[in-house]
């Protein structure tokens, strides 16, 4: 009997691996151009992500199908109909900036694949989009923090803004700090138009001088930020200066240098506080992998999108369902993840904590946690 027990395990073993099967899951990122420091960063945490949760609870194996897409809308777009027509993924994770995750969701959307973004927070990216979803706060409260924190802890009452004409995610973070800076008792005395791509600020940088604000907000990508930064102290313009998410990663520093100390930025993790136990978890296993401890927001966001991808298919009968891995995806509710405890509305926005950091000696330090 035991041996007729045995051999019937081993049939339902074989049977079960017989029956598995590869499901793809797509990643679009701009792994070269000038937005490659995003998603390299953001790509390596998806990868480990795989690495450790590599099959789904059925016995199906994940497979991530990475396509580049150089930081442009139509390869974004190129990218994407590739992804769901060729290759045949479930989900797609990506594509960072705002304006390109607007294109991958606009194809995606289409076609009932569901996209889960990992730092795109631009506020009407999810608007009117049924399969749009994300796993970072959006720029309403990101505004809301940079505004409340620099008001109220930093006793700054005035403020000079520069927006990038060409990024919806700068147009959208300038709008929401301005509304709750001005709500908090703050004044906004300059604001200044710049464009993606431009390397002389010393205009903008005059402008900003005259006008005398208490602190300056860059609603930026790190390129411009940071060459604002070494043309502000050119000029010998000291004054504070704030950013969004757009500036967490290293690039930002190394291209800033000894202009970028003291920047301060929103983001959405800090691997020295980390607050769940899969953050604690994950950053051993980064540590291991890499060598590194210093687990990065980007990364860090890259590896909860898989994670929360792969939740969601393992909560569908069939997890190759579009339709139901994108109603579970906006039925997740106290999600742990690696960069902290996530939730996902209705309309597929993620309700979350933000971090304060600041630039010290050439590395980003832990100041605050702000909670919704």
């Amino acid at each position: 009997m035991k041996r007729l027990g045995a051999l019937a395990t081993s049939v339902a073993l074989i049977s079960s691996l017989a029956i598995a099967k590869e499901i793809k899951i797509g990643a679009v990122m701009p792994m070269s151009g000038p937005l490659a420091a995003y998603g390299q960063i953001t790509y390596e945490g998806i990868q480990l992500a795989n690495k450790l949760q590599p099959t789904l609870a059925n016995g199906d194996t994940v497979k991530v199908v990475l396509v580049d897409n150089k930081g442009d809308k139509v390869e974004t777009a190129t990218a994407t109909t590739r992804l769901i027509t060729a290759d045949g993924v479930v989900g797609i994770l990506g594509a960072l900036t705002s304006t390109n995750t607007a294109q991958v969701i606009a194809v995606a959307d289409k076609r009932q694949v569901p996209v889960i973004a990992a730092v795109a927070t631009n506020d009407q990216l999810t608007t009117n989009r049924k399969f749009a979803n994300r796993v970072c706060f959006m720029d309403s409260f990101q505004g809301a923090v940079v505004a409340n924190y620099a008001f109220k802890d930093l006793g700054l009452k005035t403020a000079a803004v520069i927006i990038d004409q060409a990024q919806v995610y700068s147009l959208g973070l300038a709008k929401a700090f301005e509304q709750a800076f001005k709500a908090a008792g703050g004044k906004v005395v300059k604001k200044i138009t710049i464009s993606s791509g431009d390397k002389d600020f010393k205009a903008a940088v005059a402008q900003v001088k005259s006008a005398n604000p208490d602190f300056m907000f860059l609603p930026l990508y790190h390129p411009e930020a940071s060459m604002i930064a070494r043309q502000s102290k050119q000029a010998g313009l000291d004054v504070p200066m704030f950013s969004g998410d757009g500036v967490s990663n290293q690039t930002f520093i190394d291209l800033g240098g000894s202009a970028v100390e003291g920047y301060m930025f929103t983001d959405f993790f800090d691997y020295s506080a980390p607050p769940t136990q899969k953050s604690k978890d994950f950053i051993a296993d980064y540590e291991k992998e890499t060598g590194k401890k210093e687990l990065g927001s980007f990364t860090a966001l890259g590896a909860d999108t898989y994670f929360l991808m792969v939740d969601a298919m393992n909560r569908c009968e069939d997890p190759t369902d579009t339709v139901c891995i994108n109603e579970q995806i906006k039925a997740t509710t106290d999600f742990e993840g690696v960069s902290g405890v996530i939730n996902i509305d209705e309309k597929g926005n993620a309700t979350r904590s933000a971090v304060i950091k600041v630039i010290q000696n050439g590395k980003p330090v832990y100041k605050a946690t702000v909670n919704p």
